[in-house]
């Protein structure tokens, strides 16, 4: 449990400084706090997709990985976030992702903020 609530919290982070970088993926609310309970759902549902799509999505572009020695996984993040997006949507979750080039540079920033914030973040390992 301890690793699930790490790991929406640093989905959480990832995606607010994403947000916070890149004038096309977008937050909107009337208040803080709204914003902040819309954050911690999109990150919960980039979470799940990033759970059960990515590595089925993975897993068929594998001859993929080896010819673009793993360039790929830049296309496979940026649309697992445009699925997030569109998922979001669908919930009724102020969060949008608009282009496939805004997607790759939000799927690089939030990568490299995750990986930051699980050096940081405590987990179930110890």
């Amino acid at each position: 449990m301890k690793n699930f609530v790490v790991k929406t919290i640093a989905n959480a982070a990832a995606l607010a400084v994403a947000i916070w970088l890149v004038k096309d993926i977008t937050l909107t609310g009337d208040n803080t706090g709204k914003k902040a309970l819309t954050l911690v759902l999109v990150a919960l549902v980039f979470g799940v997709v990033n759970f059960v799509v990515k590595p089925v999505v993975k897993f068929l572009s594998f001859p993929l990985f080896i010819l673009t020695l793993g360039l790929i996984t830049f296309v496979i993040n940026a649309l697992m976030l445009l699925l997030t997006s569109w998922l979001a949507g669908k919930l009724n979750l102020n969060f949008h992702v608009h282009g496939f080039w805004t997607a790759v540079l939000g799927g690089l920033i939030i990568s490299i903020v995750s990986w930051a914030m699980h050096m940081v973040l405590p987990d179930d390992e110890d």
